[in-house]
């Protein structure tokens, strides 16, 4: 095995296709670099934008033909831009990360001669969205109908507004928690990259705090944080 002992890394993963992992990777890559949480029951991969969106893929564990990580937890910020291009040339290939100070390492053997692939590592940002308040919306739904929502979305431009109305009990509806009306407006730039994990999506689930702080979780399953935009004025709700 390539992958040698073990004990020589803090995490060890081997794909024999990795074109569901690059699929998910790709759900995410709005920006250039993503910082990887690993532990035993996987990796999660968080991007952000500024201080306005963070979107969160979680890779299971059980994805991965071998999968170890020797410590409780593995940090580091990666070019994701540069993965995704390694991921395609290498295809199906061991990736393993040593510790703190050492690049992540893709591995690929052909004819007895194996090619090695260094991504240097970067220091990992703080993750300080903070999404622990009261949560006074929660919504889960097919996701094949936002593929259509008593849960509206609404657009405004200059030359008209549009309205998607869906009933808390339609079949499309699995999960509708309110305790009171809520209005929050949200940039559609900051929201049009989570779409991209719709598609891979099966359900979609939609939490609001009372801060307005919106987080969709697409269960395949990657999640989206988005900051609202400025108060929307009563004449509009």
């Amino acid at each position: 095995s390539l992958l040698l002992t073990p004990f020589t890394y803090s995490l060890s993963a081997s794909l024999d296709n990795v074109r569901n992992l690059s699929m998910i990777l790709k759900t995410v890559h709005f920006r250039k670099y993503a910082t990887c949480f690993a532990t035993k029951n996987g990796i999660k991969v968080t991007v952000k934008n500024t201080k306005c969106v963070q979107a969160n893929a979680f890779i299971q564990a059980g994805i991965f033909q071998e999968f170890k990580v020797q410590e409780e937890s593995v940090t580091f910020q990666i070019h994701l831009t540069v993965l995704l291009d390694c991921l395609c040339i290498f295809g199906s290939s061991p990736m393993c990360y040593q510790g703190y100070g050492y690049p992540l390492m893709l591995f690929l053997e052909e004819g007895g001669v194996v090619a090695v692939c260094k991504i240097n590592k970067q220091e990992p940002e703080t993750q300080d969205f903070d999404f622990c308040s009261t949560n006074v919306i929660k919504i889960i739904l097919q996701s094949e109908g936002l593929h259509e929502p008593y849960f509206r979305l609404s657009t405004f431009v200059n030359a008209g507004s549009s309205h998607l109305d869906c009933p808390k009990d339609s079949d499309l509806m699995e999960a509708f928690h309110c305790n009171q009306t809520q209005v929050n407006s949200y940039k559609i730039s900051l929201l049009k990259s989570s779409t991209k994990a719709l598609v891979l999506s099966c359900k979609l689930s939609i939490w609001t705090d009372n801060q307005g702080f919106l987080s969709l979780q697409q269960i395949s399953f990657v999640e989206y944080y988005c900051c609202p935009d400025e108060e929307v004025p009563e004449s509009e709700s």
